[in-house]
């Protein structure tokens, strides 16, 4: 079915309302604003007292800036830095041990590798699985250093 235009009917337009009705619309409005901005400014400031608690626990606050809520709102996420890479880092925990992939995944957090990573264990067994000259596999899911 064709789409009709707006001149042919179905819905009203400005120029066929009275301007007490618009006036009156411009009105109610403009009553709205003041509750709708007492509202954010309560929501603003429970916002804050929650960036607080997220700081005192040692956590960072991703700002979505005056935009308000535009794309995901996340924020740009932040990569982790580490002195060496995680191959190195590995060969060193693993040297004169034999471990899992779980064991050396945590170990080598310990040893003070960072990340986000929520598939860490994953990314160790693919490093551990790509190096074959850094790390031998002993035995089924136990590796060490070569």
């Amino acid at each position: 079915m064709a789409k009709r235009s707006s001149s042919t009917g179905g819905g009203s337009s400005l120029r066929d309302l009275p301007m007490s009705a618009i006036q009156r619309e411009l009105a109610r409005r403009a009553r709205k604003v003041g509750t709708v901005q007492r509202r954010r400014d309560r929501l603003a400031a429970k916002l804050a007292k929650l960036d607080a608690q997220i700081a005192a626990m040692g956590g960072s606050i991703a700002r979505m800036g005056r935009s308000g809520m535009k794309g995901t709102g996340m924020g740009a996420r932040t990569r982790m830095t580490n002195s060496e890479g995680l191959a190195p880092m590995l060969h060193k925990v693993l040297s004169g041990a034999t471990m899992g992939v779980s064991e050396a995944a945590d170990a080598v957090q310990k040893a003070g590798y960072t990340t986000n990573a929520a598939n860490f264990r994953t990314i160790v067994n693919a490093c551990l699985l790509k190096h074959k000259n850094l790390f031998k596999k002993v035995s089924r899911g136990q590796y060490t250093a070569a």
